[in-house]
C-alpha cells in the first residue's frame, strides 16, 4: 500500500504541471519522462519504508560556494554580474568560502542602502553558509528584510526554503516553494526547474509519510 501515494503524487503532479503552470505542448513529453523516469528509479532503488533523504535534492547547490552565488544571479533582478560594487566584492569572497568576510561586507551595503534586497539575500546566504547550513537569528532577519525590500523577488523564498530544507524542515521548505511556483511569470526561466525541484520535495515528503503509516496490507 504504500506505493499508492506515491503513484498518486505523480499524477498529482503531472496534473499540476501541465494544467495549473501550464507547461508548453513541445515540452510535456520531457516532463511526462522526467517523471515516469524518476517513478522507475524510485522502484529500482528506493522503497516506500526508507527514510527520505533531502541531501540528494539540495546538496549540489548549497555545498558549493561557487553554485550558491551563481544561483541567487538566476534570481536577480539587477543583472549578471551584479551591479551594486559591494555584492561584487562579497560575491568574491564567498565563491572561496570567506563567507563571514563577505557578510560585514554586505552588512556595510545595507547599512549605505537599507532597502537593496540582493544585498539582504547574499547577506543571508552568506550567514547561512558561515554557519555550516544553519539557519541563525541574524540570517532569518536577512531573509525577512531581503524579501520586505522587494516583495516580488523570488531570490528570497527559493533561498529561505533552501536552507529549511536542508535542516530537515522539507514541510516549511515545500511551502515557501509552492507559492513561489504559483506566484511566477510563465516566461520565469527558473519556473519549471523549480517545479521539478518541489516535486523531488514531494517524493521525499511521501516516501516519509508511507514509513510512518502502519502496514495496510
Amino acid at each position: 500500500m504504500g506505493w499508492i501515494p506515491v503513484v498518486l503524487l505523480v499524477i498529482a503532479v503531472l496534473t499540476v504541471l501541465l494544467f495549473v503552470l501550464k507547461v508548453p505542448r513541445g515540452a510535456r513529453e520531457a516532463v511526462a519522462s522526467t517523471l515516469l523516469l524518476g517513478l522507475a528509479g524510485y522502484a529500482a532503488q528506493g522503497s516506500p519504508r526508507m527514510a527520505g533523504a533531502p541531501k540528494d535534492t539540495v546538496e549540489p547547490v548549497a555545498d558549493n560556494p561557487a553554485a550558491m552565488v551563481d544561483a541567487r544571479s538566476k534570481f536577480s533582478k539587477s543583472g549578471i554580474p551584479p551591479t551594486n560594487h559591494w555584492v561584487v566584492i562579497a560575491d568574491g569572497l564567498a565563491r572561496n568560502g570567506e563567507y563571514a568576510d563577505a557578510a560585514e561586507i554586505l552588512r556595510g551595503a545595507v547599512q549605505a542602502d537599507p532597502g537593496n534586497s540582493e544585498a539582504w539575500l547574499a547577506m543571508a546566504n552568506a550567514l547561512v553558509a558561515h554557519a555550516d547550513g544553519t539557519l541563525t537569528p541574524a540570517s532569518l532577519y536577512a531573509y525577512r528584510r531581503a524579501a520586505q525590500s522587494d516583495a516580488d523577488a523570488p531570490g528570497p523564498p527559493f533561498f529561505l526554503g533552501l536552507a529549511y530544507a536542508r535542516q530537515g524542515d522539507l514541510a516549511q521548505a515545500r511551502k515557501l516553494w509552492l507559492e513561489l511556483v504559483l506566484r511566477a511569470p510563465e516566461d520565469a526561466p527558473w519556473r519549471l526547474p523549480l517545479a521539478q525541484q518541489l516535486m523531488q520535495l514531494d517524493a521525499v515528503l511521501a516516501a516519509q509519510k508511507a514509513q510512518a503509516s502502519p502496514d495496510q496490507r
